[in-house]
């Protein structure tokens, strides 16, 4: 039996320790609320983030970080990106010599514009493993056991089947691919794009628009994951097309559901006021606009959702703007 630390007792934490107990491992939910922590011992279920999942017996949440590590062989980092650095300091100096650590975060560091990883590796440190695990899974679907299938990338091609094996289901597919950068990149930017079809969805302007913002955001991902150091086929993937068609579209999304509303005339701080979990998309798009200004990629759907995000434009305005660019050929680079 394999034991299992997962750092961050969210939804997608939460569905990934259950799923890990499921098929066969010891598995340790660290989260950082004590209270959610003592209701989850007391009722065998995270009501507040994943509300009508039971744990299953072999998992056991923890508040403390020595007692979610000891002995650990896989570790789960899942904390949002803006809290990953911090849970990774406080878990580092009890983290196994021996762990493998795996990404499940979706999104860029703000201050650094570094992605998980990058983070992990700078806090943790040491010739550990870094395994990033992305691709289109909705945390719900994933508990209830429905058809999933997921990217495992990494620069150490036994860590990331050591992961395929473990992590493997019925339900729970995963395909390996040592592009760690086109992995990371798709799966932060597919929330700013997902913003934007759920402004297009806010605004009823139609599935064609839909389809279009859909086709030219995957466009965008792929010249910033190129500049990068990533490879346009792996957003050709789960990791990209993949995860970009499921946020853009899926009711479950937290990101598309900041568009819909953004669309619909609310405030974002309306928006956010009245959501339990983060939409990674809103911290990311300021990121990825840095990012592309340091490697000198244009990314036109990602400036419009930051002037909406920020309250200086008007989402009609915004996709009004996008359909009177310059029109190009489509191959073009830019």
């Amino acid at each position: 039996m394999t034991t299992v630390a997962v750092l961050g007792g969210g939804s997608w934490g939460t569905a990934l320790a259950v799923h890990l107990a499921r098929v066969g491992h010891a598995v340790r939910l660290w989260a950082r609320e004590p209270e959610l922590v003592a209701d989850m011992i007391a009722r065998r279920v995270n009501d507040v983030f994943l509300p009508g999942v039971m744990l299953p017996p072999s998992v056991e949440p923890c508040g403390a970080m020595p007692d979610a590590l000891a002995g650990a062989d896989l570790v789960v980092a899942v904390a949002p990106s803006h809290g990953s650095r911090l849970v990774l300091r406080a878990a580092a100096p009890f983290i196994e010599r021996r762990g493998t650590i795996i990404s499940a975060t979706k999104g860029l560091e703000v201050d650094t514009l570094m992605r998980n990883s990058q983070v992990i590796a700078q806090e943790v440190g040491g010739n550990r493993p870094i395994v990033v695990l992305s691709g289109p899974s909705f945390a719900a679907e994933v508990a209830r056991q429905m058809p999933t299938a997921v990217s495992v990338a990494s620069c150490d091609q036994a860590a990331a089947e050591r992961v395929q094996a473990e992590f493997r289901a019925r339900y729970f597919r995963l395909y390996t691919t040592d592009d760690v950068v086109g992995v990371e990149v798709g799966a932060a930017l597919k929330n700013v794009i997902a913003i934007a079809a759920g402004v297009v969805d806010g605004l009823g302007l139609g599935q064609n628009a839909l389809a279009a913002l859909i086709t030219r955001g995957l466009a965008e991902i792929s010249r910033l994951a190129g500049a990068l150091g990533g490879r346009r086929e792996t957003l050709a993937g789960l990791a990209g097309l993949g995860d970009l068609v499921l946020t853009c579209t899926g009711s479950l999304s937290r990101n598309r559901h900041v568009g819909i509303e953004l669309g619909r005339g609310r405030s974002l701080d309306e928006i956010l006021g009245g959501m339990q979990m983060v939409a990674e998309g809103v911290k990311t798009t300021g990121a990825a606009l840095e990012l592309g200004a340091r490697h000198g990629v244009e990314l036109p759907i990602a400036a419009q959702m930051a002037e909406v995000l920020g309250g200086r434009k008007d989402p009609r305005v915004a996709v009004e703007e996008l359909m009177l660019r310059p029109q190009r050929v489509e191959s073009d680079p830019r």
